[in-house]
């Protein structure tokens, strides 16, 4: 497939910094759509043009440089929509630090927000009148939020614009910080540089091999790096026509998603994992008559592990609306490489190996026959593009890995992240790694391990002890100790979380002590403020919870809890369980 991105009206587009992009599309296509976000997630189309989100991005951005806010932090609180592209743009135009974050939710507690903030010592906040009514609510209780400097954008007056001046941004210049999702009580900024960012859009555009000027359907959040650089500025970037739709509203209708493609004649769109299994589940064969998908040429898969029965479900599912298999486009990537690491070249058929699983669980690989008992199919991830790097390295001797041995990822190149925000200590040791006898390059250390074989990368699991739930990071220290402070039963310090495979999907399983003395009580209520509180704190429905007996979780000789070692006992059966409780089918 050939790549014919530099067209005429794009010969000379070569922008060093998101502001020059931008500029660049607003001064040369100005009444060009942009974007066009669903309301109601179906019909209710709010168009913006290249030249209004300039106009609307200049305004936010004077307002910002009348507070003096260059190389500030600004917390962007807002609800999906144009709204928060204008002010992460505002942002950029004044030289001032993002920090895109979750809105939380009504009568909430916002301890996520709160971390965010005192981290990246934001002094600035921009947001509409509803969330900053209800933010206002939570002041009393929250003294670094009311610190904060708080700007409704949407009752800027219309001529500002005028005033804006260009704060002449380089490409060494910090963009925004990447907060890592799923953490609320040390959450990490990534910091990501313009140059981070416009090479890591030339990377997905060399990728995916897909003309200028196609449509781009998503449904992903724009606080989120998939969300905001593959699909909003990946779009702006290549000059292609962007539709949006509101995470809730997919999730509430999966359909909305497709139809969407459908009406849209959408080229580009994708998820991670779950995104795709939701819609086999969810879409009634009488809606699936309805949709054309024949105009869909890259459904991107990444962000949780990249399953081959997913997609073979799905490709069998939507064959008849003109999918195409394909079409698949399996891809890695994390926040501290801006997003994308590797992906193929254009889509094209899948590549797959063949493993036995126990052998993969000791970071083996054997490769069996399909039909094996113990067979379990990996799906490559692609390349590296450009001039990015990838190495498998041992975790523990820095010593690189042959082609056919598991070791942790290993990534250079020009979009990784400049580190994380005022962790100097923390940045030498993921950041600043060292092949052993190599000292001519640094690399990032991305915590995942695989291998690469005739040069396809293939993910295996995780090094860290990271829960990857629907596409979402979740530190399972932040999870168990929402656990520990839910009820008077359960023993602190003495549980582990951890997620298990179950029907091609990451499932979240607790395990946790019960306090010596309510070991004769009914610990039903327990069970349900366990659910109703992770519920309520980390967006996760729980698969199971097995209360044990006290002093009985596993633990190393220093007191810390031994999540593989929690997992292997639940799998096996082998933990002194009192009670316990499993989701139904």
């Amino acid at each position: 497939m050939t790549n014919s991105f530099a067209e005429d009206k794009n010969s000379s587009f070569n922008p060093a910094t998101l502001v020059e992009m931008l500029r660049w599309r607003a001064q040369n296509e100005p009444y060009k759509k942009a974007i066009i976000y669903l309301k109601d997630g179906e019909d209710e189309e709010l168009p913006i043009t290249f030249a209004e989100l300039d106009q609307r991005a200049r305004l936010i951005a004077a307002k910002l440089q009348e507070s003096d806010g260059e190389g500030e932090r600004a917390l962007l609180l807002y609800p999906p929509g144009l709204e928060y592209i204008a002010a992460f743009f505002g942002c950029l135009y004044a030289g001032v630090i993002a920090v895109p974050a979750y809105p939380p939710r009504l009568n909430r507690p916002a301890p996520r927000i709160q971390a965010i903030v005192a981290d990246s010592r934001a002094t600035i906040a921009l947001t509409t009148p509803d969330i900053l009514t209800s933010m206002e609510a939570r002041f009393e209780h929250a003294q670094e939020l009311e610190a904060l400097e708080w700007v409704d954008t949407e009752e800027l007056p219309f001529w500002l614009d005028s005033e804006w001046q260009d704060p002449k941004v380089s490409p060494d210049t910090l963009g925004f910080l990447q907060y890592t999702s799923g953490s609320t009580a040390t959450p990490k900024g990534v910091m990501l540089s313009h140059k981070n960012l416009i090479h890591n859009l030339q990377q997905i555009r060399e990728g995916f091999q897909i003309n200028t000027g196609v449509s781009v359907i998503s449904w992903l959040p724009s606080y989120h790096d998939m969300g905001l650089i593959g699909s909003i500025l990946g779009s702006i970037y290549t000059d292609s026509m962007l539709t949006l739709i509101a995470p809730l509203d997919f999730l509430q209708r999966p359909i909305r998603w497709l139809k969407a493609i459908a009406k849209h004649k959408g080229v580009i769109s994708g998820g991670p994992n779950f995104a795709y299994d939701m819609c086999v589940e969810k879409i009634k064969p009488e809606q699936i008559e309805t949709l054309d998908l024949s105009s869909w040429r890259v459904a991107f898969s990444g962000a949780e592990p990249v399953r081959l029965d997913t997609m073979q479900r799905f490709a069998e599912t939507f064959a008849a609306c003109g999918f195409r298999k394909e079409a698949f486009y399996p891809c890695y990537g994390l926040a501290e490489g801006t997003l994308f690491v590797s992906g193929g070249d254009g889509p094209e058929e899948l590549r797959t190996l063949n493993v036995r699983r126990t052998a993969l669980e000791s970071d083996r690989i054997e490769q069996v026959n399909l039909g094996e008992g113990d067979a379990q199919t990996l799906v490559a991830c692609g390349s590296a593009k450009l001039s990015q790097k990838i190495v498998i390295a041992n975790p523990e001797t820095n010593v690189q890995c042959a082609p056919n041995e598991i070791g942790e990822i290993w990534l250079s190149g020009a979009s990784v992240a400049q580190g994380y925000w005022n962790r100097a200590e923390e940045n030498e040791g993921t950041f600043g790694a060292r092949l052993a006898g190599d000292d001519s390059n640094l690399f990032l250390r991305t915590g995942d391990l695989g291998f690469l074989l005739d040069n396809e990368l293939y993910v295996t699991g995780r090094l860290k002890d990271l829960i990857i739930i629907r596409g979402s990071n979740h530190y399972p220290q932040d999870i168990e100790l929402t656990v520990e402070r839910c009820h008077e039963a359960l023993q602190p310090a003495g549980g582990g979380v951890f997620s298990i495979d179950r029907d091609g999907e990451e499932r979240l399983v607790v395990v946790q002590e019960v306090n010596r003395k309510y070991r004769r009580e009914n610990l039903e209520p327990a069970i349900q403020a366990i659910r109703k509180s992770i519920a309520e704190n980390h967006d996760l429905q729980v698969y199971a919870i097995i209360l044990i007996k006290p002093f009985t979780v596993p633990k190393t000789s220093s007191g810390k809890i031994q999540r593989h070692a929690c997992k292997a006992k639940f799998l096996d059966g082998s933990l002194d369980v009192i009670t316990q409780w499993q989701a139904p089918r």
